[in-house]
């Protein structure tokens, strides 16, 4: 009896700590459908953690992004991001079965809008517990607000370099224009580099061959 005590008591703490943490989570996300977030986790935890400083984040509209970044960013992120409702199942199960084979967690199967769940309310470490909140709150995004308002808000808050956050302040450090005047060219660098932006930037991913692949990649699917 004792067993099945403990067992019932464990449920209920779940069950509760489910219901605050969606009930929290949903409440931002409504909030962040029409305001745009004073800060982010990962931004947080970059100040607190990182050896680096944190630039002065700038914010630029979507319909101020040029067409070609947009799409750019859909080819190499997240192909089906207008007709998923968050998670690509498909491409969850690709990861799992790599991460399989491989022994640990290499890639994730993030769609965009995992992708923007992630850096506002989460971090970048990799483990199934993130996966599973990042599952949830990527849920509540795309109930709450339109796909132009999650490709916003991934635009402007994703990192792009050391303590560098958001297409717009990205552009202005990498090129000293808006992100607004972006070429292609221009795009793609720093499209590629968010597979690893700590370590390479616009002018140095040719160094890696993943990222010679997300080049080609983005070539091969891009009419120019």
């Amino acid at each position: 009896m004792k067993i099945k005590s403990v067992i019932k008591k464990i449920l209920k703490y779940m069950l509760w700590a489910h219901a605050v943490f969606i009930g929290i989570s949903s409440l931002f996300c409504i909030v962040f459908s029409f305001v745009n977030p004073p800060t982010t986790s990962m931004i947080l935890y970059r100040k607190l953690t990182a050896d680096y400083s944190v630039k002065k984040r700038a914010f630029i509209k979507l319909d101020k992004i040029p067409k070609h970044t947009r799409r750019m960013l859909v080819i190499s992120e997240d192909s089906r991001f207008y007709t998923h409702f968050g998670i690509d199942f498909s491409a969850v199960k690709y990861a799992l079965e790599r991460n399989r084979k491989k022994g640990k967690i290499r890639i994730g199967g993030s769609t965009i809008t995992q992708q923007a769940a992630r850096s506002i309310f989460l971090t970048t470490h990799r483990n199934y517990l993130r996966k599973y909140l990042e599952a949830w709150i990527s849920l509540e995004m795309e109930l709450f607000m339109t796909k132009d308002r999650i490709m916003e808000l991934y635009f402007n808050y994703v990192e792009w370099g050391k303590g560098i956050f958001g297409i717009e302040t990205a552009s202005m450090h990498y090129f000293s224009k808006s992100a607004s005047r972006l070429s292609v060219n221009q795009s793609k660098s720093l499209i590629v580099i968010l597979a690893n932006p700590i370590r390479y930037n616009p002018h140095n991913y040719h160094k890696s061959r993943t990222l010679q692949k997300r080049k080609n990649h983005i070539e091969r699917w891009f009419h120019f």
